[in-house]
Formats: C-alpha cells, structure tokens, sequence
C-alpha cells in the first residue's frame, strides 16, 4: 500500500480523524492536522460521485477498469475524476512532510 492509498483510507474510514484528536492536545498545528484539515477541505469539495469512484479505488482496491465497469463510465472518465484528486493528496502529503522536517530542523 503506498502513502496515498494509505492516507486516503485512513481519511475515509475515520481513523485519521481519531488519531489526529488523539495527537492534539493542544491547539498547536501538528503536521497530522495540516493534513486532516486540507483532506477534509479536499473531500468537502468533491462531488458524492467522485468519492465513490475513489472509494471503489481505494478503498475496495478496484482497478480502473473494474471502477469503470461497474459505474457504468470509461476508464478515461474514471481517471479524469480521480487523477486530480490524488495528485492534491500527494501535494498534501509532500507539504505536511516539509512542514515537519522544517519544524525539526531538518533539510
């Protein structure tokens, strides 16, 4: 499982949530907030469409054309809902991991 799938199943089951409530005590932005927050700001702005072609992805680990199948679309038009979407987790991830390094003291 790579760090997409990983974070965006995490987001999508509620664990991230949990966890991240865990971790801040305080009201200081942790890197683990930074990426619940700009994930539920991402996930807030997609249609219930496009989560569920990206829930059927990642979460039930379909491929494209498994995805595509089943909704009834072409695999281009799955990868058009999606490929945006994830290339925002990634800009996401690589950000709150910068973030962190920084805050450390780390280049």
């Amino acid at each position: 499982m790579n760090e997409v799938e990983f974070n965006i199943r995490l987001y999508l089951t509620g664990i991230m949530k949990a966890w991240t409530d865990r971790i801040d005590s305080t009201e200081q932005l942790t890197p683990q907030r930074s990426i619940f927050n700009a994930m539920t700001e991402l996930f807030d702005s997609l249609s219930d469409d496009d989560i569920e072609l990206i829930r059927l992805r990642y979460m039930e680990r379909l491929t494209l054309s498994e995805v595509a199948s089943r909704c009834l679309l072409n695999e281009r038009t799955v990868r058009n809902h999606t490929n945006p979407t994830i290339k925002q987790v990634k800009a996401i991830i690589k950000q709150a991991t910068e973030q962190a390094q920084h805050a450390r003291g780390i280049d």
